[in-house]
């Protein structure tokens, strides 16, 4: 598996995924679908600290998408994996590598993510990289007719400790 940057051309497909409700899943409100030109807009105004990837296998295909954005002084992630492809392992992976990547190139002591407290999926995924449950948040998220709580999980710099897919390249 690898996370490559959404490129421009990506774009298209970035627009599908955000519009098929199977993609973002039972958990996700309705209201992130975009148009393609609402999308080329966000994608052309993304801050320096915010920065989208695509999920792809290792020929290739493209699975899903992950990304972070900034909150306060730190990052939160969010990502999403086409159907098919959901319960292999990618989306662990994906979030592994993902902070990795962040804790070896920003200066920031926790990177979260929130998830709807009936995904017990993503919360799986997350506990598994090393995440912590931090808390709930009520009645957080409108989702298809109603209002759903939200989980709080996060993982500390001092927590992580060293990359555990990413290495430091040997200078030769």
């Amino acid at each position: 598996m690898n996370l490559r940057i959404v490129e421009k051309e990506d774009l298209p497909l970035v627009a599908e995924w955000f519009n098929d409700p199977d993609f973002s899943g039972r958990f996700d409100p309705l209201d992130a679908q975009q148009s393609r030109t609402e999308i080329e807009k966000k994608y052309e105004d993304l801050s320096s600290e915010e920065k989208w990837f695509i999920v792809e296998k290792k020929d290739g295909t493209k699975i899903g998408f992950i990304g972070h954005f900034p909150v306060r002084n730190n990052l939160e992630i969010g990502y999403a994996l086409i159907p098919s492809e959901r319960g292999k392992g990618y989306g662990t992976e994906a979030v592994l590598v993902m902070v990795d990547y962040l804790f070896l190139s920003k200066s920031i002591v926790r990177i979260q993510a929130g998830t709807n407290v009936e995904n017990e999926v993503s919360q799986k995924v997350l506990e598994r990289v090393g995440f912590q449950k931090e808390g709930l948040n009520r009645k957080e998220v409108f989702v298809r007719g109603k209002w759903t709580d939200f989980y709080n999980y996060s993982i500390l710099r001092e927590e992580w400790k060293e990359p555990k897919i990413l290495t430091k390249t040997a200078s030769r």
